[in-house]
């Protein structure tokens, strides 16, 4: 459904996207993280025909965005990082307004109003002026009006953006029912759990360029940690367990005053192996967690190697 080659954008002597390289395949969510000014918004402006690449070549829903741009815009839906709604319309009247603009009928326009009012569970408030919304139906009105022309593929540039956690859980549940009939999304967001819970994929920025890329569940295997975490029956048995951890090859830290040691692992069977060593020296264990790679874990790693590589180079670069 999108497929970058080279993908370049600058504007003057700042360079947003530099080199970008992404595929999405149909019936996908693809999660776009960075760190603010990675180029996430750029990237989505450029797939979307709002800005002109300076080199390189995307298409999407096999259209060129920059020869075949009115192509493109027929086939996706957009909804940016804050609700663009008429406040002096109704929800209902704003779905209906922009049906009239893809050029459907009155009476078409206001069924397919209507329809989306339903999904998106907006029917006793369809008549109100949306100045009243809560933040959480604002954004389900948005999301409603991105799906007005039914479209292959629907970008979601931090659609949580400012909703409390129900609000947030909310449109989660919104765009999974979209995904279950077969959309294809790429979404932009700054929450590691909201990529968690709906991305396939993940694809990671930092400053303009793509740094890692691959199944989400690959990437936290890769990139992340698997733990063990041990709580003792007592604070005074930490530094013996520690020592025997040391000694069979295990890294294990822990807060001062704690009971808890938390143990890298590289596989669920070194599970055995931790609460061995530290039965061999008499140690009680009080309670036992064998913790998987977050996609959190990744993301703070993927960044560290990157600032790592950034001070490398800027020293090379001094000397």
């Amino acid at each position: 459904m999108i497929q970058t080659s080279g993908l370049t954008k600058k504007f003057g002597s700042v360079t947003a996207l530099d080199d970008v390289d992404l595929e999405v395949a149909t019936g996908t969510v693809v999660g776009l993280l960075g760190h603010n000014g990675a180029g996430k918004t750029t990237l989505v402006n450029v797939l979307s025909t709002q800005v002109r690449p300076s080199a390189g070549t995307a298409r999407v829903a096999g259209y060129d965005v920059v020869d075949q741009g009115a192509e493109v815009r027929r086939r996706i839906g957009l909804t940016g990082q804050f609700a663009a709604v008429d406040d002096n319309l109704s929800g209902r009247d704003n779905l209906v307004l922009l049906g009239r603009l893809f050029g459907a009928s009155r009476s078409a326009a206001r069924r397919r109003a209507d329809e989306l009012i339903e999904a998106f569970d907006l029917t006793d408030a369809a008549k109100r002026q949306t100045r009243g919304y809560s933040g959480g139906m604002r954004r389900r009105v948005d999301l409603a009006a991105c799906l007005v022309g039914r479209p292959r593929l629907i970008f979601l540039d931090e659609p949580t953006t400012g909703l409390d956690p129900q609000s947030r859980r909310a449109v989660w549940e919104t765009i999974e029912g979209l995904v279950a009939d077969g959309a294809t999304v790429l979404l932009t967001t700054q929450y590691l759990e909201e990529a968690d819970r709906l991305a396939s994929a993940i694809t990671v920025l930092a400053d303009g360029r793509v740094i890692a890329a691959g199944p989400t569940a690959e990437l936290k295997a890769k990139v992340g940690r698997r733990t063990v975490n041990v709580t003792l029956r007592s604070v005074d048995d930490v530094a013996t367990a520690t020592d025997a951890l040391r000694r069979n090859g295990f890294t294990p830290t822990g807060e001062a005053g704690s009971r808890v040691l938390t143990t890298p692992v590289t596989t669920s069977g070194e599970l055995v192996a931790v609460v061995r060593a530290i039965d061999e020296v008499r140690v009680e264990i009080a309670e036992l967690a064998f913790a998987e790679p977050t996609l959190d874990d990744a993301y703070l790693a993927l960044n560290e190697k990157r600032h790592e590589h950034s001070h490398e180079t800027t020293t090379e670069g001094t000397v």
